[in-house]
């Protein structure tokens, strides 16, 4: 991937984000500095719940928490997120609102998005957080909506192309319950639906395979940074479509297909090998390792998208500092401290190891007391 000088790209800076019935907060107005903004406070006082309010304005959804209703404080009826965000010259209000029984509220200066895929990408942003663990422990879904989520924020044809394959399988798996439960089959029909995986599938599959074709090495050159070179990390795309035609796909798995009620083969079966010195490192790697891993997978994430778009994206860390030993925690600060990376948001439960960080960095700072829903400048 061609390197570009940083001071030629576009910055994205949010300097005041605005919560109403957010999580555990009733009522918060901040204000943010450009460079580094640090939340410090025990587990369970709401430093997490900043960060995810500004992942919020810029994905339309909670990172932790898919259903909308569930982030609105306890016993309210709705909850509000407003941020105000500088690009360059231009300043965003960014609007999202949600109350019970309605259909969310998105708005970008006021204006209200008619679909929420169109704002995707505006704001750049990466997010580490502990809960990315499932990336290594849990099933390829995870894997696949990693992959997609980086492809989407610079490619729109990629997001619609996504969602009208996910309607499509939907259609289809429908339509194989209702063979089953009616003891009918009918090719026809369900060949409406291959040719709309087929169309859709197959620019899915190319663009997922030209995306890690680019950010492997990347993600190696990250990982070797962290880890002071001590491991050696491999990532491998697996798709059936890698040796085989989509159409021929189907037609050989459709016996299986009307059995499972199912398709069973298609781009939504693709997944990421994560490996460690050759081995699967969720069942070799150490928890220094694997966090290692995640921190390199999301600054390879970061740098991917900032050649993308141009653009600095936004990077959340939220107590990654945890569970590594202190020559990579060394080297974390030493990447993100480089003028590689804008504006950050760092959340960590020790304020001394905060304090440490800070002047490792060198950086201008913010310093905020979380605790019990109240954010302290100090």
């Amino acid at each position: 991937m061609p390197i570009t000088f940083v001071w030629l790209m576009k910055k994205v800076d949010l300097s005041h984000l605005s919560l109403v019935n957010f999580k555990n907060y009733d009522d918060l107005d901040l204000r943010f500095g450009p460079s580094l903004n640090c939340f410090v406070g025990n587990n369970g006082e709401g430093k997490t719940n900043v960060l995810d309010a500004i992942y919020y304005l810029a994905f339309c959804k909670s990172y932790f928490n898919p259903v909308d209703s569930q982030n609105i404080r306890n016993e309210e009826d709705f909850f509000v997120v407003q941020g105000g965000f500088q690009m360059e010259n231009q300043a965003l209000d960014i609007f999202c609102g949600i109350k019970k029984g309605q259909k969310k509220s998105f708005k970008r200066d006021k204006k209200v998005y008619e679909k929420l895929s169109e704002h995707i990408g505006l704001i750049p942003l990466v997010m580490i957080s502990p809960s990315d663990i499932s990336l290594i422990l849990e099933g390829s879904d995870v894997r696949r909506k990693f992959v997609d989520s980086v492809i989407s924020q610079f490619d729109k044809t990629y997001l619609d192309d996504l969602l009208n394959y996910q309607k499509a399988l939907v259609q289809r798996n429908a339509l194989l319950r209702s063979f089953a439960e009616n003891r009918f089959f009918e090719k026809d029909s369900l060949e409406i639906w291959d040719q709309q995986l087929i169309q859709y599938g197959r620019p899915i599959f190319e663009g997922r395979k030209k995306f890690l074709e680019e950010f492997i090495p990347l993600f190696q050159s990250f990982f070797s940074e962290v880890s002071l070179g001590r491991d050696e990390v491999h990532l491998e795309y697996q798709s059936g479509l890698l040796e085989n035609d989509f159409s021929e796909l189907l037609s050989e798995t459709l016996d299986k297909d009307r059995a499972l009620k199912y398709t069973s083969s298609g781009i939504h079966k693709d997944d990421m090998i994560f490996q460690l010195s050759g081995k699967p490192l969720k069942k070799f790697g150490s928890q220094g390792q694997q966090k290692s891993f995640l921190v390199a997978l999301k600054l390879a994430q970061f740098a991917f998208i900032r050649e993308k778009k141009q653009t600095m994206p936004l990077l959340l860390l939220d107590d990654i500092f945890d569970k590594l030993d202190e020559d990579r925690v060394a080297q974390i600060i030493h990447i993100v401290g480089s003028p590689d990376f804008g504006q950050i948001f760092i959340t960590d439960t020790s304020q001394a190891r905060m304090e440490e960080i800070l002047r490792r960095i060198g950086k201008e700072f913010n310093l905020y007391n979380v605790a019990e829903g109240k954010v302290q400048k100090t």
